[in-house]
Protein backbone atom coordinates (compact mmCIF):
# COMPACT_ATOMS: atom_id res chain seq x y z
CA UNK A 1 0.00 0.00 0.00
CA UNK A 2 1.58 3.27 -1.01
CA UNK A 3 0.31 6.74 0.53
CA UNK A 4 1.38 10.50 -1.04
CA UNK A 5 -0.05 14.21 -1.77
CA UNK A 6 -0.22 14.50 -4.86
CA UNK A 7 2.00 16.74 -6.69
CA UNK A 8 3.95 16.91 -9.98
CA UNK A 9 7.07 14.95 -8.37
CA UNK A 10 4.78 12.03 -8.26
CA UNK A 11 1.81 12.65 -11.35
CA UNK A 12 2.00 9.58 -13.08
CA UNK A 13 1.46 7.24 -9.94
CA UNK A 14 -1.22 9.83 -9.22
CA UNK A 15 -2.86 8.98 -12.55
CA UNK A 16 -2.83 5.59 -12.10
CA UNK A 17 -4.19 5.78 -8.87
CA UNK A 18 -7.56 7.22 -10.71
CA UNK A 19 -7.11 4.69 -13.09
CA UNK A 20 -8.05 2.25 -10.70
CA UNK A 21 -11.68 3.52 -11.15
CA UNK A 22 -13.45 1.32 -13.77
CA UNK A 23 -15.11 3.37 -16.16
CA UNK A 24 -17.14 3.06 -18.75
CA UNK A 25 -15.95 5.17 -22.27
CA UNK A 26 -17.08 7.48 -24.57
CA UNK A 27 -16.93 9.23 -27.16
CA UNK A 28 -18.17 13.23 -27.34
CA UNK A 29 -19.07 15.16 -30.91
CA UNK A 30 -19.64 18.65 -31.58
CA UNK A 31 -20.01 20.94 -35.25
CA UNK A 32 -17.60 23.25 -34.93
CA UNK A 33 -15.57 26.15 -37.52
CA UNK A 34 -12.89 22.65 -38.02
CA UNK A 35 -16.46 20.89 -39.42
CA UNK A 36 -17.48 17.33 -37.63
CA UNK A 37 -15.40 16.58 -34.24
CA UNK A 38 -15.11 14.02 -31.42
CA UNK A 39 -13.08 13.43 -28.19
CA UNK A 40 -12.60 9.92 -25.92
CA UNK A 41 -13.64 10.89 -22.51
CA UNK A 42 -14.16 8.53 -19.67
CA UNK A 43 -15.07 11.64 -17.19
CA UNK A 44 -18.47 11.09 -18.38
CA UNK A 45 -21.36 11.52 -15.42
CA UNK A 46 -25.36 11.88 -14.90
CA UNK A 47 -26.02 15.39 -12.95
CA UNK A 48 -29.80 15.02 -12.70
CA UNK A 49 -33.33 13.58 -13.63
CA UNK A 50 -35.05 16.56 -13.91
CA UNK A 51 -34.11 18.41 -15.77
CA UNK A 52 -31.81 15.79 -17.56
CA UNK A 53 -28.35 16.99 -16.85
CA UNK A 54 -25.07 14.82 -17.72
CA UNK A 55 -21.50 16.11 -17.58
CA UNK A 56 -18.05 15.76 -19.26
CA UNK A 57 -14.61 17.01 -18.60
CA UNK A 58 -12.30 18.21 -21.14
CA UNK A 59 -8.52 19.34 -20.62
CA UNK A 60 -8.25 23.00 -21.42
CA UNK A 61 -4.92 22.03 -22.90
CA UNK A 62 -6.41 20.20 -25.52
CA UNK A 63 -6.39 21.10 -29.03
CA UNK A 64 -9.87 19.83 -28.93
CA UNK A 65 -11.01 21.92 -25.81
CA UNK A 66 -11.80 25.58 -28.21
CA UNK A 67 -14.30 23.94 -30.62
CA UNK A 68 -15.97 21.80 -27.51
CA UNK A 69 -16.38 25.35 -25.55
CA UNK A 70 -17.40 27.30 -28.15
CA UNK A 71 -19.96 24.71 -29.01
CA UNK A 72 -23.85 25.14 -27.84
CA UNK A 73 -24.77 21.39 -28.57
CA UNK A 74 -22.67 17.86 -28.77
CA UNK A 75 -23.57 14.40 -28.22
CA UNK A 76 -22.01 12.02 -25.99
CA UNK A 77 -22.23 8.30 -27.15
CA UNK A 78 -21.43 5.09 -24.31
CA UNK A 79 -19.32 2.55 -26.28
CA UNK A 80 -20.33 -0.71 -26.15
CA UNK A 81 -17.70 -3.77 -25.76
CA UNK A 82 -16.58 -4.12 -29.58
CA UNK A 83 -16.38 -0.68 -29.86
CA UNK A 84 -12.84 -0.29 -28.79
CA UNK A 85 -11.54 0.74 -32.60
CA UNK A 86 -13.68 3.84 -32.27
CA UNK A 87 -11.96 4.94 -29.04
CA UNK A 88 -9.26 4.50 -30.18
CA UNK A 89 -9.77 6.12 -33.26
CA UNK A 90 -11.14 9.61 -31.44
CA UNK A 91 -8.46 9.07 -28.55
CA UNK A 92 -5.84 9.76 -30.96
CA UNK A 93 -7.34 12.53 -33.56
CA UNK A 94 -10.15 14.62 -33.73
CA UNK A 95 -11.47 13.92 -37.48
CA UNK A 96 -11.68 9.71 -37.20
CA UNK A 97 -15.16 9.73 -38.68
CA UNK A 98 -13.69 7.57 -41.76
CA UNK A 99 -15.81 4.78 -42.12
CA UNK A 100 -18.15 4.67 -39.35
CA UNK A 101 -21.75 4.49 -39.47
CA UNK A 102 -22.41 8.18 -38.79
CA UNK A 103 -25.32 10.73 -39.49
CA UNK A 104 -26.32 14.07 -38.20
CA UNK A 105 -28.90 16.44 -36.21
CA UNK A 106 -30.75 19.05 -36.06
CA UNK A 107 -28.44 21.07 -34.52
CA UNK A 108 -25.44 19.90 -37.10
CA UNK A 109 -23.74 17.27 -34.38
CA UNK A 110 -22.90 14.16 -36.06
CA UNK A 111 -24.14 11.28 -34.51
CA UNK A 112 -22.55 8.13 -34.64
CA UNK A 113 -25.28 5.20 -34.91
CA UNK A 114 -25.25 1.83 -33.20
CA UNK A 115 -24.07 2.76 -29.44
CA UNK A 116 -25.08 1.49 -26.81
CA UNK A 117 -26.56 5.09 -25.47
CA UNK A 118 -26.42 8.31 -27.08
CA UNK A 119 -27.29 11.67 -25.62
CA UNK A 120 -28.05 14.42 -27.87
CA UNK A 121 -27.14 17.86 -25.66
CA UNK A 122 -27.56 21.79 -25.52
CA UNK A 123 -24.09 23.47 -23.39
CA UNK A 124 -26.11 23.97 -20.34
CA UNK A 125 -23.47 25.49 -17.99
CA UNK A 126 -19.09 25.28 -18.22
CA UNK A 127 -17.37 25.31 -14.97
CA UNK A 128 -13.58 26.55 -14.20
CA UNK A 129 -12.03 22.96 -12.95
CA UNK A 130 -7.91 22.97 -12.84
CA UNK A 131 -6.69 21.95 -15.66
CA UNK A 132 -10.21 20.97 -17.06
CA UNK A 133 -13.55 22.32 -18.03
CA UNK A 134 -16.50 20.30 -16.61
CA UNK A 135 -19.39 20.58 -19.78
CA UNK A 136 -22.36 20.85 -18.28
CA UNK A 137 -25.63 19.62 -20.84
CA UNK A 138 -29.05 19.32 -20.84
CA UNK A 139 -30.30 16.28 -22.58
CA UNK A 140 -32.81 17.35 -25.63
CA UNK A 141 -32.76 13.20 -27.02
CA UNK A 142 -31.65 9.88 -25.71
CA UNK A 143 -30.87 6.67 -28.29
CA UNK A 144 -30.64 3.30 -26.52
CA UNK A 145 -29.75 -0.33 -27.36
CA UNK A 146 -29.32 -3.82 -25.24
CA UNK A 147 -25.24 -4.88 -25.07
CA UNK A 148 -22.20 -5.21 -23.24
CA UNK A 149 -20.34 -1.84 -22.23
CA UNK A 150 -16.52 -1.23 -23.12
CA UNK A 151 -15.14 -0.72 -19.64
CA UNK A 152 -11.51 1.21 -19.19
CA UNK A 153 -9.07 -0.10 -15.82
CA UNK A 154 -5.79 0.70 -15.24
CA UNK A 155 -5.10 1.87 -18.55
CA UNK A 156 -6.75 -1.65 -20.49
CA UNK A 157 -10.03 -1.81 -21.88
CA UNK A 158 -12.44 -4.78 -20.57
CA UNK A 159 -15.83 -6.55 -20.45
CA UNK A 160 -18.13 -6.32 -17.43
CA UNK A 161 -18.49 -9.67 -15.84
CA UNK A 162 -21.21 -10.15 -13.43
CA UNK A 163 -20.67 -11.92 -10.04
Amino acid sequence: MESFVPNSDNARAYRSALGQFGTGVTVVTTNSDWGRIGITANSFSSVSLDPPLILWSVAKGSKRYPPFSESDHFAIHVLGAEQADICNGFAGKADAFDGLDCCENEQGVPLINNCLARFECRKSAVHDAGDHAIMVGEVLNVTLRSGAPLLFHSGKFGEFSAT
